[in-house]
């Protein structure tokens, strides 16, 4: 039986203003936006998409593992014009019975359909993450910092 849980969007914004804080605080500290990457695994992956998205400065790179995105209309108005082109990591597992794939393969079209910067990748696992996997998302890691 499919998980049905009622999205808490408040709690989003506010673990997204979390995530702003960090980043401003390693602006602060001299690391250049481009040089931070946001990664999250289910719910972390929602926060990754819905701070990095939104963020004003730009990202190297977004990673979303087991994940999908309940805020993707709010992002239609609140998305940062500085982030449109910033490369996003959408990966799942086919098993998966905690997090749909459905679910994420909807927020992965609506992404791709507003022309977000954005690859999809399904493994035969559930809601876990996989070596085959942890290669792909290494091998995204690096091309986001090697785009000199």
């Amino acid at each position: 039986a499919t998980l049905v849980r009622k999205v808490d969007i408040p709690g989003i914004y506010q673990s997204a203003e979390a995530i702003n804080r960090l980043i401003g605080r390693e602006i602060a500290l001299g690391i250049a936006s481009e040089h931070i990457l946001l990664a999250g695994f289910s719910q972390g992956g929602v926060i990754a998409l819905h701070a990095g998205l939104r963020y004003p400065k730009k990202l190297a790179g977004i990673v979303a593992l087991s994940t999908y995105l309940p805020t993707v209309e709010q992002l239609k108005s609140e998305g940062s014009a500085t982030n449109y082109s910033t490369p996003i990591f959408m990966a799942h597992g086919i098993l998966d019975s905690v997090v749909d794939i459905e679910t994420a393969k909807a927020a992965f079209d609506s992404l791709e359909a507003l022309e977000y910067q954005i690859k999809w990748h399904d493994y035969l696992m559930e809601h876990s993450v996989c070596v085959e996997e942890i290669h792909h998302i290494a091998a995204f890691i690096n091309s986001c910092f090697h785009q000199a």
